[in-house]
């Protein structure tokens, strides 16, 4: 019945663990109000062929005001309306949530979307432009900004659509039941190229997708980016060495200033320690609670004095705009890595000192 109510409505495969529970409810709906536009259109039929102009008028005892039995069918009618409604809430609600959380062992790939491309970065430093790879039978949890305007990461066979928004960072997460390439589209008009900015996601299985994250599959080796890129983004650098994400923060954590006032290892500074943050929970100054997900922490770094956390004073400037999205990205992704165990989070490269001294003249200069 699944495969039949698809293919009559035109829907693409169902492709990820929680298409068909979408789907499940886009029947419902679809099903019970066609069930009522046919039940409203047979009643308008009988009604029309019943009391039909007759050439002889049709003398019948017209009640005045409603009876009894009308009163009770009307009601009936307004609840049962009512209580579809209540109902299709709920279910989409719990669709919702079950979309918006990630389980705990998705894999982060940071999303850049941008006139008119998407940019993916993954945690060990891999990056591909256009295409995203992933494994069959794992949870992915994809962390979308913009660079420039709104955009929509949709991927039908998935049933995930979710803006990519400037300056901030969205979720959403799937998991691919079997391996095969699936389109990406953009869901919001962007500009001149809308209609181009297409991607794909290839889904590898297990043996597959451990080949190419060694880096020894040549089918779909991961691509490089070309030599003259601007520096200090994540997303666009091409390492000489092995590197990973984490790693990347750490170095651009210290060069963006955060760790003059966040230590990495616990220790009481003027900041809160980053330390095991990751998915703690953090006390507010006004009493209340929130989780370090990604979104607290992002809006920490753009908006430090909306949610102030407690015990510390708010010296921390506003970030937004002064930090590249590639450059948060890689900096959540070090904070991450601070609350692994019992792996050792990576040092932050020292900076070689800088001599502010004035070069000598000729006339001071040592003679041979």
């Amino acid at each position: 019945m699944n495969e039949l109510l698809r293919r009559l409505l035109f829907l693409p495969p169902q492709a990820s663990t929680l298409a068909a529970d979408v789907d499940g409810l886009h029947y419902f709906v679809i099903i019970t109000t066609m069930l009522g536009a046919t039940a409203v259109g047979v009643a308008g039929l009988y009604f029309s062929l019943k009391y039909r102009r007759r050439r002889r008028p049709l003398i019948a005892h017209v009640p005045q005001g409603p009876t009894p039995s009308g009163a009770k069918l009307e009601i009936a009618i307004v609840v049962g309306l009512f209580s579809l409604f209540v109902l299709w809430w709920v279910i989409g609600f719990r669709q919702y949530l079950a979309l918006r959380i990630a389980p705990e062992d998705a894999i982060p790939v940071y999303v850049t979307a941008k006139q008119w491309m998407w940019k993916f970065a993954y945690p060990d430093g891999g990056h591909s432009v256009a295409t995203l790879y992933v494994p069959v039978g794992r949870p992915v949890k994809v962390i979308l900004t913009s660079r420039d305007v709104v955009h929509s990461f949709y991927v039908p066979a998935f049933r995930v659509k979710q803006d990519a928004v400037p300056g901030r960072y969205t979720t959403a997460w799937f998991e691919v039941k079997q391996p095969g390439a699936y389109p990406i589209f953009c869901a919001e008009y962007c500009g001149n190229s809308h209609s181009t900015m297409r991607g794909e996601v290839v889904a590898l299985s297990p043996e597959d997708w451990a080949r190419w994250v060694n880096a020894s599959f040549p089918e779909v080796r991961r691509p490089r980016a070309p030599v003259n890129i601007e520096p200090g983004s994540v997303d666009l650098f091409d390492p000489r060495e092995p590197t990973s994400m984490a790693r990347e923060g750490a170095r651009l954590a210290g060069e963006h200033g955060c760790l003059r006032c966040h230590s990495v290892d616990g220790t009481p500074y003027i900041g809160p320690t980053w330390a095991g943050l990751w998915n703690a929970r953090v006390p507010l100054a006004d009493g209340t609670e929130i989780t370090a997900d990604v979104a607290y922490l992002t809006e920490s770094i753009a908006e430090p004095a909306r949610r102030q956390h407690k015990g510390f004073a708010l010296v921390m400037p506003s970030y937004a705009g002064r930090i590249p999205p590639g450059d948060v990205s890689a900096i959540l992704e070090y904070i991450r890595s601070l609350s692994r165990a019992p792996a050792t989070p990576p040092a932050p490269e020292p900076v070689a000192p800088i001599d502010f001294r004035p070069p000598a003249s000729p006339a001071e200069e040592p003679r041979p």
